[in-house]
């Protein structure tokens, strides 16, 4: 190649992120060592890629030309890493897995300490994350999710249905009473997740509940878990997670349990690592 892949790479960063100092961000690297890599680039395809307006920065026509052939370019470069950590066969080095905030602090921990019994080289990175890391990517090596994924060149085995319900502490239901399907309209409900798509889960159910019903909402599981321990009101969370704080007791045991399906995943490739295959078989055996 004629050129330098990191530029190539810096250049990939500043196209998603928009700006010179959000590429700087994701990378690690400072804003003016972004802004000479872009140009070294510009002068080794003897081409302009971006416009710089303000702080922001657009693609030019040759710079929109040339996206898609460095995005299959780093594509390829993630296959060629994934190939090449899938022919290791030390039990050793980091394996990287992500999951839900209440599952990686209350469910993970005795397993990984199962785990590093067996391997003690291994290095093990939780990531508490309610969002969906791109294992492609390589944002993590081991996800654990609720749905399957669609993505062909992933590998995912189905453990046991997480069952979810709804909790309240002993000091909310001596405050207010407990709930019951018919007068739950007049508790609030706790929400780790956008009010509106809460909603969109519970009105099928047939409660008669509104915004008002989600005063007090978090992105985080722990906070809402938190908060329904301090008596703020009803939150819907996994059993097993809940029955670890004797404080909060089930509620409206009228309404059916919600029942999540929980995957074990891994790209397809690195089932050929050994450490991978370990650890992605101990959480196999556990989490059944």
């Amino acid at each position: 190649m004629g050129f330098d892949w990191d530029h190539a790479k810096t250049f990939l960063a500043v196209a998603d992120e928009g700006s010179l100092s959000g590429a700087a961000r994701v990378l690690g690297q400072t804003q003016p060592t972004i802004s000479r890599q872009i140009g070294a680039f510009e002068s080794s395809l003897n081409a302009t890629l971006f416009e710089r307006t303000g702080r922001s920065v657009a693609l030019t026509q040759s710079g929109v030309e040339l996206l898609d052939h460095v995005r299959a370019m780093a594509r390829g470069a993630d296959m060629v890493s994934l190939s090449a950590l899938g022919q290791s066969q030390l039990v050793e080095g980091q394996v990287r897995i992500t999951a839900s905030e209440l599952m990686s602090a209350l469910v993970l921990p005795p397993i990984v300490t199962e785990i590093a019994k067996k391997a003690p080289s291994l290095e093990m990175d939780i990531i508490a994350d309610n969002g969906v890391r791109d294992l492609v990517r390589r944002e993590a090596d081991i996800a654990i999710r609720h749905a399957r994924p669609d993505q062909p060149n992933l590998f995912a085995k189905r453990l046991r249905d997480e069952s979810m319900r709804f909790f309240a502490s002993t000091a909310y239901l001596e405050a207010v009473g407990h709930p019951a399907k018919h007068s739950v309209s007049s508790h609030q409900i706790l929400s780790f997740v956008d009010a509106d798509r809460m909603l969109g889960y519970l009105l099928p159910l047939g409660l008669e509940i509104t915004r008002a019903n989600f005063r007090f909402t978090s992105s985080s599981q722990f906070v809402a878990l938190q908060m329904a321990r301090d008596g703020l009101g009803i939150a819907i969370l996994p059993e097993k997670a809940a029955e670890k704080f004797p404080d909060l007791v089930p509620v409206l045991s009228e309404i059916s349990v919600f029942k999540l399906p929980t995957w074990l995943v891994t790209h397809s490739e690195l089932k050929t690592s050994r450490r991978i295959r370990l650890v992605f078989d101990h959480f196999s055996d556990r989490l059944s």
